[in-house]
């Protein structure tokens, strides 16, 4: 297995390439608990509807993974994965917005587990700050530019409405903040340095109200 340094491939790999690796690491995770050590490029493509060219040309951007006669060695696999992505060592994440959405990511344990930790959670509300949940103490925004470089975050989820989305986006950008999980409803413009994954639910609704209606027209 050979690998190449991230910092040759990361500016030419696609998104789409970076969104599969997610996947396929979803994927190589299960299989090892299921007790299986190695899986083959068609394998692990048809558990994903990806082909198998597409899976070792995914790879490719990366090193070389495979063996001959014996395909990938699951754990070794994970681990260059999570290497990739930057989630071998647990990385920490400052939450910011807590109502409805933001409780629930707060109570979310799936985060640790792929290398995710949120150490910090800001609220404006003064009925939240000050309040626990979990382990987790709920601060006051004023207090974002001091924390979040005392904890070395890199990483923030914003669950704020859409009308102070963008002002809240560029304090934490100020503070630090080099990726941003948006869960408003609102497009951001931010430094081209700052990573943004948008994640808009009533999108993801509407396409999959989408693909209903094409089916139901066909019935």
């Amino acid at each position: 297995m050979t690998k190449k340094p991230i910092t040759e491939t990361t500016e030419h790999v696609p998104k789409a390439v970076v969104a599969r690796l997610s996947l396929y690491l979803r994927q190589l995770q299960l299989v090892e608990q299921s007790g299986q050590a190695t899986i083959s490029s068609t394998q692990l493509g048809q558990m994903l509807s990806i082909t198998d060219a597409q899976v070792r040309k995914d790879f490719g951007y990366f090193g070389q993974f495979g063996y001959p006669g014996i395909g990938y060695r699951c754990h070794e696999l994970i681990h260059a994965i999570r290497e990739i992505l930057g989630t071998n060592e647990v990385r920490p994440v400052a939450l910011i917005g807590c109502g409805n959405m933001g409780m629930a990511l707060l109570g979310y344990r799936g985060f640790r587990k792929q290398g995710f930790e949120v150490k910090l959670a800001f609220d404006v509300d003064q009925d939240l700050v000050g309040r626990e949940v979990g382990t987790i103490l709920i601060h006051d925004f004023k207090q974002i530019t001091e924390l979040l470089p005392q904890f070395g975050i890199r990483l923030a989820i914003l669950a704020v409405p859409a009308q102070t989305a963008q002002s809240v986006a560029e304090h934490l950008v100020f503070s630090g903040i080099l990726g941003i999980l948006n869960f408003a409803p609102v497009k951001l413009n931010l430094p081209a340095s700052v990573s943004i994954v948008d994640v808009d639910l009533a999108v993801q609704l509407e396409q999959l109200s989408f693909g209903v209606v094409k089916v139901e027209s066909s019935l």
